[in-house]
């Protein structure tokens, strides 16, 4: 069956639309409907890491035990590690025009990447639980009602509403937030770093404590390196000539920013209030500055929750109809778009409908099991991109099943297989503790066997690819004198 044309054109005298529900999902951005500049990736970034949820990962190392100084330099550490690897997926958007998860058929093949956008799908999902978790925390406490499943469903219902609207209304409404954020907690941070007092011994007492120094070091990295799956999601709308540095730099700002601010304030509210949930102690330290200030505060966390919600379901979407499309044909029109925003929506509320205490509980434990799964995926990535094609692809290749990409690249499946495998005697969690690990007094250094493992298997095996016939496809398929038509194919 024939699908339909990507036409690849360059007409300057188009306009964008940046206005109504966005069509566009898995396909290609036409270069005349490519707009906006790099900047506005630090809102998008800084915003959707400015929230209670990031705040709640900054509390993990406390909990086990750390002083707040141990709790800062894994956070700081953590953040800075999971972000260069972020960072350098955004800015592959700009210059391909694609989301993340079909660039990654290059790597995986036509339907191996569906192996992948599941494991990312469950990830989002899981992420959205612990969101809506919080957010209805929120509005229990400051209406002074019960925990109610309307609060959930109110919550869902806007942040999938504005996924649907989609890309251009998404970055406006971050890049408004981020005012409100700097207005509120911007000021509570500087007051409450001056007026409250750390309890004696929060600072630096006790020593090191090397097990919690670890478990905060890989929460912190694991959040910010999961954005990277679909970061380039929300910058390939940009201009191909947009600077990949400065997408690189705006992005990598935004998310270290905002996931060192929120996570360092969560260490310093941990600190404050020992045991105490994000929302208690949140609501507790504003309240120590200003009785009544922290029902103010909480609710001007909202929208962010809601936000960082729909970013989630926004990109999960794709993966979805990602996964679809790799098995049965799917034209990517706004209709699929839209029911697949519903369906990754409802997966949220139905799991925080059924969510019981141990989720919470785990929460820290599933951050380092998501960063396990992602660094596979995340070192053949960029290994394949900055080092085997250096961003020369054959972009309508990718639309193929039976492409020169092939449908299972059988290279990228087995690199991820043994970074997994190889990251197994050194993983660190509450279920499993590998040998070697256990031989090392449980330090954790999975994540960095894992990213090398991967990266020189990738490299040991893409020696067989045949670039030189690929350039010369894409070339072919880009065509000349700026007018560009890719087909699809057939399947």
């Amino acid at each position: 069956m024939s699908e339909p044309r990507i036409d690849i054109a360059h007409t300057p005298a188009a306009l964008p639309t940046t206005t109504g529900i966005e069509v566009k999902s898995i396909d290609w951005v036409p270069l005349a409907e490519r707009t906006g500049t790099p900047g506005s990736l630090f809102s998008l970034w800084f915003m959707s890491n400015a929230n209670l949820t990031t705040l709640a990962t900054g509390m993990v190392g406390v909990a086990m035990g750390a002083n707040l100084l141990t709790a800062l330099l894994a956070i700081l550490l953590g953040v800075a590690v999971g972000t260069v690897f972020t960072a350098f997926h955004s800015a592959q958007g700009p210059q391909l025009g694609l989301p993340q998860m079909i660039q990654s058929r290059a790597q995986f093949g036509y339907r191996g990447v569906a192996l992948i956008c599941l494991v990312v799908i469950a990830s989002i999902v899981g992420f959205n639980i612990f969101n809506l978790l919080l957010a209805g925390d929120v509005l229990a406490q400051t209406t002074g009602t019960e925990l109610s499943s309307l609060w959930y469903v109110l919550i869902a219902v806007l942040a999938v509403t504005l996924a649907i609207v989609g890309y251009h209304w998404i970055h406006r409404v971050q890049k408004w937030l981020t005012w409100l954020f700097l207005a509120t907690f911007g000021i509570f941070t500087i007051v409450a770093l001056i007026a409250i007092p750390l309890p004696a011994g929060a600072l630096a007492g006790g020593g090191f404590a090397w097990p919690a120094f670890l478990v905060q070091f890989a929460a912190a990295a694991a959040y910010a390196l999961g954005w990277a799956p679909y970061v380039s999601d929300y910058s390939r709308y940009l201009p191909p000539q947009t600077s990949p540095r400065a997408a690189l730099v705006f992005t990598a700002s935004g998310v270290i920013v905002g996931a060192g601010w929120l996570m360092a304030l969560g260490a310093f509210v941990a600190s404050l209030f020992a045991g105490a949930d994000p929302v208690g102690a949140i609501s507790a330290a504003a309240d120590a500055i200003v009785p009544g200030l922290g029902v103010v505060l909480l609710w001007s966390s909202l929208p962010a929750l809601v936000t960082v919600i729909t970013i989630n379901v926004y990109a999960a979407s794709i993966e979805l109809i990602t996964v679809a499309s790799s098995f049965v044909t799917v034209r990517p029109t706004r209709a699929v778009r839209i029911v697949a925003c519903l369906v990754i929506g409802a997966s949220g509320l139905l799991g925080a409908l059924l969510a019981t205490g141990e989720f919470l509980d785990s929460f820290g434990s599933f951050l380092v099991v998501l960063l396990y799964v992602l660094v596979p995926w995340t070192s053949v990535n960029l290994v394949d991109y900055y080092a085997v094609r250096r961003g020369h692809y054959a972009i309508g290749e990718m639309f193929r099943p039976h492409g020169i990409y092939g449908a299972w690249g059988w290279r990228g499946l087995l690199s991820y297989a043994i970074g997994i495998v190889a990251m197994v005697p050194f993983v660190v969690t509450t279920w499993f503790v590998g040998p070697i690990a256990q031989a090392i007094g449980g330090i954790d250094v999975a994540l960095f066997v894992g990213l090398i493992a991967s990266a020189v298997a990738y490299l040991l095996l893409a020696r067989g690819l045949d670039l030189t016939a690929e350039r010369a496809l894409a070339d072919e398929q880009a065509g000349a004198q700026g007018v560009h038509s890719v087909a699809f194919g057939t399947r």
